[in-house]
C-alpha cells in the first residue's frame, strides 16, 4: 500500500525524529509502503496469476492510523506503526493470501505486521519519541516489483488495484 503525499510528509517528519536519535539510512520517500504480502522474487511468465489472485480481493477503504514508532532490534530497523489493524485492513490481508495460495503463488506466510520502514542500520535508541498520529485513508494496494541499484532498491509499481 503506497501512502499519498500528506502521509508521506508525516512519515518524513517521523524518519528526521528518529534518525536524530538513532541515525542510520533513511528509506527514500518512494519507496514508503505497508506490504500486504512479499512474494519475493517473481518469474515474468507467473505475473499474470499473481494480478488474477489480486483481481479476486473485495477491496474497501479503510483508514489505518500510524501512532507509534518502533524498533526492531534483529534487523535494525526503526519503522512506523499502528496499534491497532483495522478489521478491514487484516481480513483484507487474508483474503489477498489466500487468493495468493489459491494460485499456488509462493509468499512469506508471516505474520502481517502493519508498518513502514523508516530506517535501517539505525542504533537501537534509548527511548523511542512521542509523534503526531499520522491517518491513513487506504483505498487500494499495488503489485510492486523491486529493482536494485547501486545506492539501495527503487520500486516500480507493475498494476494497481483501487476502491
Amino acid at each position: 500500500m503506497w501512502p499519498d503525499d500528506a502521509v508521506r510528509a508525516g512519515l518524513a517528519r517521523w524518519t528526521r525524529e528518529l534518525h536524530a536519535l538513532c541515525g542510520g539510512r533513511a528509506t527514500p520517500p518512494g519507496n514508503l509502503h505497508v506490504t500486504l504480502a512479499f512474494l519475493g522474487g517473481v518469474e515474468d511468465a507467473r505475473l499474470a496469476e499473481v494480478e488474477r489472485a489480486a483481481d479476486s480481493v473485495a477491496l474497501r477503504p479503510v483508514s489505518l492510523v500510524l501512532d507509534g514508532p518502533g524498533y526492531w532490534k534483529h534487523n535494525r530497523i526503526a519503522w512506523a506503526g499502528a496499534s491497532v489493524v483495522p478489521p478491514e485492513l487484516a481480513a483484507l490481508v487474508v483474503e489477498l493470501r489466500s487468493a495468493l495460495a489459491r494460485a499456488e503463488v509462493r509468499f512469506d506466510a508471516k505474520d502481517f505486521v502493519s508498518h513502514v520502514t523508516l530506517l535501517r542500520s539505525a542504533r537501537e535508541p534509548h527511548t523511542l519519541p512521542a509523534v503526531a498520529p499520522i491517518e491513513w485513508r487506504l483505498d487500494g494496494f499495488a503489485l510492486v516489483r523491486s529493482v536494485t541499484l547501486p545506492k539501495g532498491s527503487r520500486y516500480e509499481v507493475l498494476r494497481s488495484w483501487t476502491v
